[in-house]
């Protein structure tokens, strides 16, 4: 019987019958060398096809094979060695590495509207010990309504440094005409819900004692004006030196990283009360009339004066005399009316006695009247210095 597949047999006769109709071949001897030649490639294709069709099974079994194992090889009569790792398949086409990339949840938007703070209920911290508002669950208000938690300025920015924006507002506990304040960072958690950061600055008792607008920088510093003393009580708002403060999150809270850290002296805060005795003449030997006026000048604030102006409305035939003018820094008795006495220093809480002596010369008429003695604060040029009580700079005194 012939290895040839009888289909393989009929093509190659159809073939043969075909060519030779066309073409002289080179002769019987030649052809059938041919043919067997073209058999034995047949043979062998045949062979390789079967083998492929024989192993498919076994390399799918073992890709199915849940620990990966290839199964063992068929029993051949030799021995089989075990390799000490299963060798790797060499694919017939490169495979393209596996990478697996990990990405960080986007951080949740901070950014909260004016109408967002002011309609959801937040948890505020605390304000300085004594009658203060409340802090948690409450909701900041958009007018200053006694004892309610206003809000006065709002800025967006990424404070926290982690990609996202947050919220930082200005609020006022409101208490009379003041109250206390304190800058306060928001933000949004994983959920949406409306969050507290922390506490960025807060006014003191002693200062500052207002803060007056804020804006967050875009490397996420928020800076805040500050300002020493706080309006009201007749302190002007223009009377506050004002600084601006940087401050910076932490991880766990905010600290301060620009700006001044204190403030100087403010010429504003001073309050000079005056006391002063009545102008009693009497007649001297050589027929001119002296006399003496005790002057007491106090400094009631905390703040120095730093030039103190004395003025006496005293009449010009009334002229200043003896050593108790020795503490003027100007020459008393080349002023007019009224007499002027420029003094140095006075610091807060402190206080300044004169003794001043005053003539009269022989022959000039003075009478009995009334003379305004004034004290007022001066600044480092010797510019008057407006203060908030000024009622008791002054006081009226009688001489005679």
């Amino acid at each position: 019987m012939s290895d040839i597949d009888p289909r393989l047999r009929d093509r190659f006769a159809a073939y043969r019958t075909e060519t030779i109709a066309r073409i002289t071949g080179p002769g019987p001897d030649q052809a059938r060398r041919t043919l067997r030649r073209r058999r034995r490639t047949t043979v062998v294709a045949v062979a390789a096809a079967a083998i492929a069709l024989a192993v498919a099974p076994i390399v799918a079994n073992a890709a199915l094979r849940d620990d990966g194992s290839v199964p063992a090889p068929a029993e051949t009569g030799e021995p089989t060695t075990t390799p000490t790792s299963d060798p790797a398949p060499t694919p017939s086409v490169p495979l393209a590495p596996s990478t697996t990339t990990t990405t960080s949840p986007a951080a949740p938007d901070g950014r909260i509207s004016r109408a967002q703070l002011l309609g959801t209920p937040v948890t505020l911290p605390a304000w300085r010990a004594g009658r203060g508002c409340p802090t948690s669950a409450v909701r900041i208000t958009a007018d200053d309504r006694e004892g309610a938690n206003w809000l006065l300025a709002l800025d967006h920015g990424d404070v926290d440094g982690d990609g996202a924006v947050e919220t930082v507002a200005l609020v006022q506990c409101v208490l009379g005409s003041g109250g206390p304040m304190q800058v306060v960072a928001f933000d949004r958690d994983e959920k949406g819900k409306l969050v507290t950061l922390g506490r960025v600055v807060a006014t003191t008792i002693d200062k500052p004692q207002w803060l007056f607008t804020l804006d967050v920088a875009d490397n996420g510093t928020v800076r805040v004006q500050v300002g020493d003393i706080a309006p009201g009580g007749g302190w002007r708002s223009e009377w506050s030196q004002r600084q601006w403060r940087g401050y910076r999150w932490k991880g766990d809270a905010f600290a301060q990283v620009s700006g001044p850290t204190s403030f100087g002296t403010n010429k504003h805060d001073v309050n000079l009360v005056v006391a002063s005795g009545d102008l009693v003449l009497t007649e001297a030997p050589d027929g001119s009339r002296t006399g003496t006026v005790t002057v007491r000048i106090r400094n009631g604030a905390t703040g120095p004066a730093a030039y103190v102006g004395l003025r006496l409305g005293l009449p010009a035939a009334i002229r200043p005399d003896g050593d108790g003018w020795a503490a003027c820094r100007n020459d008393p008795a080349t002023t007019g009316e009224p007499v002027t006495c420029d003094l140095n220093r006075l610091e807060g809480g402190k206080e300044l006695r004169l003794t001043l002596g005053f003539r009269v010369a022989a022959g000039a008429t003075v009478g009995t009247g009334k003379a305004d003695v004034a004290a007022r604060p001066m600044d480092a040029t010797f510019d008057f210095v407006e203060e908030v009580y000024e009622v008791d700079n002054s006081v009226t005194i009688t001489y005679r």
